[in-house]
């Protein structure tokens, strides 16, 4: 008999079996007495179990797969879904012991739907053959082929470029936000990142904050360790191409901090502390031995041991080209010490002091420092008054500061400056490009006119005081100035200088006069006495010129006293004077 007809046969011998028995119950029920309501219960819940049965073997019969197979194992009942499911595109999973539990619980129509499932399909299943089986378990195979995951690489963006690619980017960032702690965070995402957050040229520039507590708070034993094995890391593994390095805020372990990148930084060059405290000569002697390289010291807004410094200087000064220091009773000993020629090619030279401050009286002999420093290029006073030295008789003669390109000596407050003294400090500047008089009221222009110095390019002339002891007078020949610097001048600033309406006009009409025009680019008239004719002139001829400042002018009409910046906003400017 063909496997085909058995199951034929055996499925009709099952019918015969059931249908006699239903028949009977149906007859009783409708023929027999209904005195009996036990009996009558007992016959109604027969015939819905063998209609319940009739059913089951009716589903069995329909052409309409389920979503689901499920397959008799010898040790476990598989169930794989279907290609044709509703719920096509996922991947059905068993559901654990636990969750069946849970079910139970929550709802028993779950449940009873899930044992017929089982049930219903797991006993024809077992009557079949061989090779139905075969067929079963063959589309077993291709179901799971077809909706298993496959492995999802990593297309991100990130794990995808190239290393050289991914430093220039951390570079940009580095160069405006700094190396720390922007490198250390972006180190710990991938491997990809951690290698190039280590390369050694993002590393060349760095500045360390109070990164380890917040200001104000006091220093824990652990904190302390922490701060210290953080650092000694950082500069074992990371600074071996170190340059620049600057340490802020730091009022405990700055003697650590600086014994570390001396010893592990042989090529740093310039170092910086900001608002630190505790700075003794064990740091500076350890600067000597290790940092032969270092050529630039910024000790501005903080506290230090100047006696360790000033022997440093003694010992190793030939090699420092930058000096920039705050002004102090204790700190101008630094000055004295490069005025005796500690630091004979120092190139830069910074005093400056706080704005709050009241001793803002700086003594300096301008011809011993021009005899010990003929190098220098660039001398900054910021918010200091110098008091003028002289040196004793028989003293040779200072031949002044050949290389100077850059003079500050702006101040907040009332400055002695006189014509006699800049000149004194300028005579031999004939490369003077950058001159910062902001502040100096008894210069004047004929001062100005003396100077050796033929390319200027950026004069800061304008008044600004912090009280009304400096007020200057009025003053005449703006014009010579104008005229000697025409062809050069990029920056001009004579803010609340108080010349009159028609020397401003000569004076501006100098500037109008230069051969290109694209030279001057900023220009303060803020507080003068501009008129519109004159300052029409300037607008017209000028074409680069991109900030201009007529904030309090009053010899200008309403709507027009104010910063423009742009050149299109100069333009809209100059056709409201046309």
């Amino acid at each position: 008999m063909d496997p085909g007809e058995a199951e034929v046969a055996t499925h009709s011998e099952g019918c015969k079996d059931t249908v006699p028995s239903t028949s009977n119950v149906s007859n009783q029920g409708e023929d027999g007495p209904k005195s009996n309501k036990a009996s009558l219960k007992r016959n109604s819940d027969k015939a819905t179990n063998h209609k319940a049965k009739k059913h089951k073997k009716a589903r069995v019969r329909r052409s309409t797969q389920p979503s689901y197979t499920v397959h008799e194992g010898e040790d476990m009942l598989l169930v794989i879904s279907s290609s044709t499911s509703q719920y096509d595109g996922s991947t059905w999973a068993p559901k654990k012991k636990g969750s069946k539990k849970k079910k139970l619980s929550k709802g028993k129509g779950k449940t009873v739907q899930m044992k017929k499932k089982k049930t219903v399909h797991g006993k024809p299943k077992v009557a079949n053959n061989n090779n139905n089986n075969n067929n079963k378990v063959a589309k077993e195979e291709e179901d799971t082929s077809l909706f298993v995951p496959e492995k999802v690489t990593d297309h991100r963006w990130g794990q995808s470029l190239p290393e050289e690619v991914l430093i220039n980017i951390f570079q940009m960032v580095v160069n405006q936000d700094g190396a720390v702690p922007f490198l250390c965070r972006v180190g710990r995402v991938c491997r990809l990142w951690n290698v190039a957050a280590s390369s050694q040229v993002l590393w060349r520039k760095v500045t360390v904050g109070h990164c380890w507590i917040a200001p104000g708070k006091t220093q824990l034993p652990k904190t302390e360790e922490k701060i210290k094995d953080t650092f000694n890391w950082l500069a074992q593994n990371r600074f071996s191409q170190l340059r620049d390095f600057s340490l802020c805020h730091w009022t405990k372990n700055a003697n650590f901090a600086v014994d570390v990148v001396s010893q592990f930084c042989p090529h740093l060059r310039s170092l910086t502390f900001s608002y630190c405290t505790g700075l003794t000569a064990q740091a500076f002697q350890s600067l000597g031995l290790h940092s032969r390289s270092l050529q630039s010291i910024n000790l501005q807004y903080s506290e230090f041991q100047v006696e360790g410094l000033v022997e440093y200087l003694e010992n190793h000064g030939s090699q420092i080209r930058q000096i920039l220091f705050t002004h102090g009773l204790k700190n101008d000993r630094l000055l004295t010490a490069v005025t005796r020629g500690y630091c004979p090619d120092l190139e830069f030279l910074e005093v400056n002091t706080k704005l709050d401050s009241k001793e803002c009286e700086f003594p300096v002999c301008i011809q011993a420092l021009q005899i010990a420093c003929p190098k220098l290029k660039i001398f900054r006073m910021l918010n200091v008054r110098p008091l003028h030295k002289t040196m004793r008789n028989g003293a040779e003669l200072s031949s002044g500061f050949p290389l100077l390109e850059e003079l500050c000596i702006a101040t907040t407050s009332y400055s002695y400056m006189t014509d006699k003294d800049l000149l004194d400090i300028l005579f031999a500047s004939t490369k003077l490009r950058v001159l910062d008089l902001r502040g100096c009221s008894r210069i004047t222009p004929a001062g100005l006119s003396t100077l050796p110095c033929l390319e200027l390019e950026c004069l800061f002339w304008g008044q600004y005081f912090s009280s009304h002891i400096g007020l200057s007078s009025p003053k005449k020949g703006l014009n010579m100035v104008t005229k000697k610097w025409n062809q050069t001048l990029q920056q001009l600033d004579i803010a609340n200088q108080l010349f009159s309406e028609q020397d401003l006009e000569t004076a501006m009409s100098h500037l109008t006069q230069a051969t290109d025009a694209d030279t001057l680019r900023s220009l303060n008239l803020s507080g003068t006495r501009i008129t519109p004719p004159a300052l029409r002139s300037v607008i017209g001829q000028l074409t680069a010129l991109s900030y201009l400042n007529l904030s309090s002018c009053r010899y200008l009409p309403r709507g027009m006293k104010r910063v423009y910046r742009g050149q299109e906003d100069i333009r809209q400017l100059l056709d409201k004077l046309e």
